[in-house]
């Protein structure tokens, strides 16, 4: 029998739209999944509007899910606060940190069907933390062959992405959680995580499908890699 009683999915979200519900479509086929194979664990979607201006909280809240309001800005604070959120509410619930799991994507992202039931797989084979792929989509043909040539989608692999991160509460709490940083929080906590345990693993088998977009609303992001590929798989072609 699973420890875990309580998943709860973060995702933070600017303005996004064109492809929050679809990301909360998938996770809540993913949900459904998870109740089927295992019926004793509650799930829940925290979505964190970080300076929306747009209609993503109206979609989000049609679809069910809570919402929390940010107006810091920085994706690294906008995922911590939905963490805190959720070790809070699962606390007042009684439940013990190490019961609870915090699945971390993003709203421009689509989930597979197996992703939750997967991650109780693997906290039940006794890691706390599962950090997953991710597959640009829409990249066109010359792109999609670069970004698979240094990518390594397998298991064990050694890529971080925040849009497909799992952790245990108790685990996340003790290192620290999301710096409140605008880039490179999920390999920052990554590094905490492996620095105090060996009790982590990197896979495949939760690969997410995630928005090719090119305009980085931050210099370095993940935007301005993929444009970055983009412009080298032109010339390449």
């Amino acid at each position: 029998m699973t420890s875990l009683r309580r998943i709860t999915v973060v995702v933070p979200a600017r303005n996004e739209q064109a492809h929050v519900a679809a990301c909360l479509d998938s996770l809540r086929t993913s949900a459904n999944q998870l109740r089927r194979e295992y019926p004793g664990i509650s799930c829940d979607v925290v979505v964190v509007l970080d300076c929306c201006t747009d209609q993503t909280g109206t979609l989000a809240d049609g679809r069910g899910v809570r919402t929390i309001v940010s107006t810091i800005g920085r994706v690294g604070a906008a995922r911590h606060l939905g963490a805190l959120d959720a070790v809070a509410k699962t606390r007042r619930a009684g439940l013990p940190d190490d019961a609870v799991w915090l699945a971390n994507t993003d709203a421009d992202t689509t989930v597979p069907p197996n992703w939750l039931a997967a991650q109780v797989q693997f906290a039940d084979a006794g890691f706390d933390a599962v950090i997953g792929t991710v597959t640009p989509d829409g990249l066109d043909r010359p792109t999609a062959r670069l970004w698979q040539q240094r990518h390594r989608l397998a298991e064990g692999h050694d890529h971080v992405h925040g849009a497909n991160l799992g952790i245990r509460a108790d685990l996340y709490m003790t290192v620290g959680g999301f710096a409140a940083v605008s880039l490179h929080e999920d390999l920052d906590l990554v590094n905490r995580v492996k620095a105090h345990t060996r009790r982590w693993t990197t896979t495949h088998r939760t690969n997410v499908r995630t928005s090719a977009r090119k305009n980085s609303r931050v210099e370095g992001g993940f935007a301005s890699y993929v444009a970055d590929l983009g412009s080298e798989g032109s010339s390449c072609a």
